[in-house]
């Protein structure tokens, strides 16, 4: 495959800019692979395709308010320092990317806050936009972080081309959001609300909780025309001895397995044993998935409408087969469905 197959024409009115009113009230197109028959419904019509036993694997990481402003010494210039990771909890250190980056040198002292709350130091340059800072705070730890966390921005992806508005502090993470770590949201996930997955309960679908910490690396661009030599990103992912239990025994059974999101089948496919069970992991994954691919775990996936060129859609094309999901796209297009982090959803059986 190549990376030019990837492109399709997308109107800027169809990127989402909000969320829908109810999370679960999002439109859902539902593709069957066997079949090639779209059909058009409401998220919350998912719980139709769904029997007792089936399972639903959800990606359980919670965004943090990643995206701080700040001011350079001396020439107060302004700064974007968006949060990737913590490298060393006592010495405070982060992996960052700046923005302007080119302003940005070992030993520049960078201020955030009114009356400069919180400074940090530029110790390392690790790429030609990232950083390593370390943030001087004599405080206790948990002082730190609710500092730091109080001081960022929810960080809504940059092609939603708005400034952040309360509700996103709730809307851009997922009802289930636990285990802190991600600065993007798993956005497949974000369809469910709290009384749906009661109905799903209700009904006998079992949830399998995998993590997946969400990079910057799903938004990365794809510079290579051949998708072979393209590298993503590693992310963190953990997969539990419970989720490897409820994942493999709805196998054995013939149940319908859903991985919700791309995050959760990257996640999945990245620890597979070879006769194509689930098995325990916690590490990191810089897995690529693109066509041709043979998935072994899940045979159901939920997904956003994602954007042309991304490494999400080509992993998505994987599944449902290329020729089939450009063909619904066209149709999403066509019907005025939304594109990207709030838009709206697709169930492919």
């Amino acid at each position: 495959m190549k990376l030019s197959q990837y492109k399709f024409d997308l109107p800027t009115d169809l990127v989402a800019k909000f969320p829908a009113k109810n999370r679960d009230e999002s439109r859902l197109m539902v593709l069957d692979r066997k079949t090639k028959k779209i059909e058009h419904k409401t998220f919350k019509d998912i719980i139709n395709y769904f029997d007792d036993q089936d399972v639903m694997i959800f990606n359980d990481t919670k965004v943090f308010p990643a995206r701080l402003y700040g001011n350079k010494e001396k020439t107060g210039a302004e700064i974007e320092v968006f949060l990737l990771r913590e490298l060393n909890r006592e010495q405070r250190l982060w992996d960052v990317l700046v923005d302007p980056a080119r302003k940005i040198r070992i030993g520049n002292k960078l201020y955030f806050g009114e009356d400069d709350l919180l400074v940090a130091e530029v110790i390392d340059n690790t790429t030609s936009r990232g950083r390593t800072l370390r943030f001087l705070y004599d405080g206790e730890y948990d002082d730190f972080k609710k500092t730091l966390f109080e001081l960022g921005e929810t960080p809504l992806p940059k092609f939603i081309e708005r400034k952040v508005e309360p509700e996103d502090k709730e809307r851009y993470q997922t009802v289930y959001a636990k285990h802190e770590g991600a600065v993007a949201a798993p956005t497949a996930g974000m369809h469910y609300s709290r009384e749906l997955l009661k109905r799903l309960e209700i009904k006998g679908i079992d949830f399998a909780y995998i993590t997946l910490h969400v990079g910057l690396g799903n938004f990365r661009s794809v510079d290579v025309e051949d998708l072979t030599k393209h590298k993503m990103d590693s992310e963190r992912i953990n997969i539990t001895d419970d989720a490897v239990r409820l994942v493999n025994t709805a196998k054995e059974k013939k149940r319908n397995v859903c991985a919700v999101g791309t995050t959760v089948m990257r996640t999945l496919e990245s620890s597979v044993s070879t006769d194509g069970y689930l098995k325990e992991f916690d590490g990191w994954t810089n897995k690529f998935i693109f066509p041709p691919y043979e998935f072994s775990v899940s045979n159901r996936m939920v997904s956003n409408f994602h954007l042309p060129y991304s490494t999400l859609l080509m992993m998505v094309s994987a599944f449902a087969g290329y020729n089939f999901l450009m063909d619904s796209y066209k149709v999403a297009i066509k019907m005025g469905y939304k594109f990207g982090t709030y838009g709206d959803a697709m169930l492919i059986l």
